[in-house]
């Protein structure tokens, strides 16, 4: 049966009515129409859907909406201020860091997740944060040379 659920995503209260169960990121993109946060696995393995709640970057794919009541959601169109870009996005796009761009807004919610808890971080730490963010075009390299550069930028 369907529910009311009061969010808050991207620092703005929002409802969504839907089952309990029903997956975080079906809500942000059918019912909120934020479509930055992709679909990527459905099980919370290739990062495509990590949104930040309560800071921390979590798969929205697997993550129910009863589990979101009273937490603060971020996705990547909440990451940066309406005109300016977040340092994350700014570095993404001036590293040229995304080939396809199908999982750049998974990754640049965990670095900001990792640059919130460690604002310079090492390249070894950039790589294991963004560890469980799959990019099957290979752009790694520039992927973790995008977040250092945001970090410099700090």
């Amino acid at each position: 049966m369907a529910e009311r659920f009061s969010l808050s995503v991207n620092g703005q209260p929002r409802e969504v009515v839907a089952e309990p169960d029903t997956p975080l990121l079906y809500a942000l993109r059918n019912d909120l129409d934020l479509k930055g946060t992709r679909f990527g696995c459905g099980s919370g393995e290739c990062g495509a859907c990590f949104v930040l709640i309560d800071g921390r970057a979590l798969a929205s794919c697997d993550t129910p909406l009863w589990a979101c009541a009273g937490k603060s959601i971020v996705t990547v169109e909440g990451l940066g201020e309406a005109g300016k870009l977040h340092r994350l996005q700014e570095a993404f796009i001036a590293e040229q860091a995304a080939q396809c761009g199908y999982c750049s807004s998974g990754i640049i919610v965990a670095a900001a997740a990792l640059l919130a808890e460690n604002s310079r971080p090492s390249e070894t730490e950039v790589r294991a944060a963004l560890d469980r963010n799959l990019c099957r075009c290979g752009s790694h390299n520039r992927i973790v040379r995008a977040v250092l550069r945001a970090a410099s930028a700090s």
